[in-house]
């Protein structure tokens, strides 16, 4: 198997940092923190350049908030210093991994994401009479650092480079340990059950070790299963076919694979269905014959033009913002047959502005 060496040099070259910081800013232009890193842009680069080559970069500490919306989680924001760190790191070893991931992972990848990952499934739920569904169960804060490393290392001969991406590893261990539920594998010990787990969900880096962490699955589904018809998007995976019971078999051999790796295919969520009834996916319920948009996510949608257009009317929210959101959840919209809902939600959007107490 081929790996790679000589890769750290690429990683703190000065051109490689630039372009790096110009990547984390991106969409974040107007936060200060980018405008304190950019003022001394050239002194900033170095020093993290010679930090780096080196070997004394330390990551600082991780921000955390939860976000409520389609579910909870919790968001960890790393310094931005350490964001130039975590692209200049992509940078160069992702490219080795994108030649060798699959092509129906749609996460994070370039000209892939979800819209493609929905067209995609649904020419699958035309073709075939069943599906197996799956996800995995509390996927980010269940990444076994030693596995991935150990993955990592099956490409990457580069030792500084690999303890940079132990360094980052490190830097988040502990932040999800509360979502992260117990479990016991065959052959465990102690020490297996409690080595350090979890990837921080907001990182870069994260994202991108979920595609190599799941890409295992990935080769095993479609080197050893031999499914045509597979398709992922981060932890979501679908399985089409139209031999039931072999869906059932497969989902069974996917759950003792998964063990390899630490994890857990949902028992609720993993399951095998036919899809004259529809599968959801991605936000939307996929058919035979059309797709929708799930329940859930239509009265989620309906709850947020409420709030705002009460945003709109007392002035908290601009109508530039107004727009955005609604230009934007109407193209989402759109992947799906719902020429009716969104005549609905766009005949709502015309706001009036309360007058303030004070307006002339």
């Amino acid at each position: 198997m081929k790996t790679y060496n000589h890769l750290y040099e690429q990683i703190y070259a000065f051109e490689n940092l630039l372009n790096a910081f110009d990547q984390a800013k991106r969409h974040k232009r107007m936060k200060p923190y980018v405008a304190e890193f950019e003022y001394n842009l050239e002194h900033n680069l170095l020093e993290l350049q010679r930090d780096l080559q080196n070997e004394t970069y330390q990551p600082g500490a991780y921000t955390n908030f939860q976000i409520y919306e389609p579910k909870q989680r919790l968001i960890s924001a790393a310094p931005f210093r350490d964001r130039v760190v975590h692209h200049a790191l992509c940078n160069i070893i992702e490219p080795i991994w994108e030649a060798r991931f699959i092509h129906d992972s749609y996460a994070c990848r370039k000209n892939k994401g979800t819209h493609r990952a929905i067209v995609r499934a649904s020419e699958w739920v035309k073709q075939y009479r069943y599906a197996l569904k799956g996800d995995i169960v509390r996927f980010f804060p269940s990444i076994d650092h030693a596995i991935l490393l150990e993955i990592l290392r099956g490409k990457i001969a580069d030792a500084r480079a690999l303890n940079l991406a132990a360094r980052i590893l490190a830097s988040g261990e502990g932040i999800l340990a509360s979502e992260y539920p117990m479990r016991w594998f065959p052959g465990d010990d102690l020490f297996a059950v409690n080595r350090p787990r979890g990837l921080p969900i907001g990182n870069l880096t994260s994202q991108f070790w979920g595609n190599v962490y799941l890409n295992e699955l990935d080769q095993f589904v479609k080197r050893e299963l031999k499914c045509a018809a597979y398709l992922r998007y981060a932890d979501d995976f679908l399985l089409c076919g139209d031999d039931k019971a072999r869906l059932w078999e497969w989902l069974a051999a996917i759950q003792k694979f998964l063990e390899r790796v630490r994890l857990v295919a949902h028992p609720r969520k993993s399951t095998v269905l036919a899809t004259r009834g529809g599968v959801d996916w991605l936000g939307f319920r996929l058919f035979p014959t059309h797709r929708r948009l799930r329940r859930a996510n239509v009265r989620r949608a309906f709850r947020r033009l409420k709030a705002q257009r009460a945003a709109y009317a007392r002035g908290a929210l601009t109508g530039a913002q107004l727009d955005a959101s609604i230009i934007s959840w109407v193209a989402h919209a759109r992947w799906g047959d719902t020429y009716g809902l969104r005549q609905r939600v766009l005949s709502q959007t015309a706001f009036a502005r309360e007058r303030l107490p004070n307006a002339k």
